[in-house]
């Protein structure tokens, strides 16, 4: 099983990314999946949807290639999202306007918002609302916020809160074996070809 992980920050060195290498971590030392690979929005790497997407642009299919790889072949998904102003970061939501079902479509995905105080669940509540209708990503029902997040999940313990750190280390682990399960769940569903369904290529 793969897993592709998702840092949906925009900043450099962010607190979204060293979640994203703690999961990473987790999820290769746990042997809860074989594979697990980040794909980080740090940058800025996805321009803007625009119009030559849905055109086969070359310059688009160039970029996207090997994105659209890394997704096709992943059986699960974790979306990382940190609260910017109560909101999802813009560069996630273009994300997701740019990714369809062929490469996340009914592919099991957790949640994991972060916020450097106690916020964490708009964007959790962004999420769920409206970033799955036509790429038909499902959310599992759990979720992660990590709040405080500068005093959890750092390399040096003496940086952390021993309790919190404690608490979210393990919250993680559970909720990533719950996103395996999901993974097993849902291989099925898609090698059936009942989700192919070109009548209804688009979500209500």
């Amino acid at each position: 099983m793969k897993t592709c992980i998702i840092s949906g920050s925009h900043r450099l060195n962010s607190q979204s990314r060293k979640v994203a290498d703690h999961i990473q971590q987790t999820l290769l030392a746990e042997s809860v999946c074989e594979e697990a690979e980040i794909f980080s929005l740090e940058g800025n790497p996805l321009p803007l949807w625009d119009q030559g997407i849905w055109e086969n642009e070359e310059q688009w299919e160039t970029l996207l290639a090997p994105l659209r790889r890394m997704l096709q072949e992943s059986d699960a998904l974790v979306i990382i999202a940190p609260e910017w102003h109560g909101q999802v970061p813009a560069g996630l939501k273009n994300f997701f306007l740019i990714v369809g079902k062929n490469e996340v479509g009914h592919k099991p995905a957790l949640i994991v918002t972060v916020s450097s105080a106690d916020g964490g669940a708009y964007p959790v509540a962004e999420l769920r609302m409206s970033s799955y209708k036509n790429n038909r990503i499902c959310y599992i029902p759990e979720q992660v916020i990590v709040r405080n997040v500068e005093s959890v999940l750092n390399e040096n313990p003496e940086d952390n809160n021993p309790d919190a750190d404690r608490y979210f280390r393990e919250r993680i682990l559970w909720s990533l074996k719950v996103l395996r399960a999901y993974a097993d769940a849902l291989k099925p569903v898609r090698e059936s070809g009942i989700t192919s369904n070109d009548q209804f290529g688009f979500g209500m």
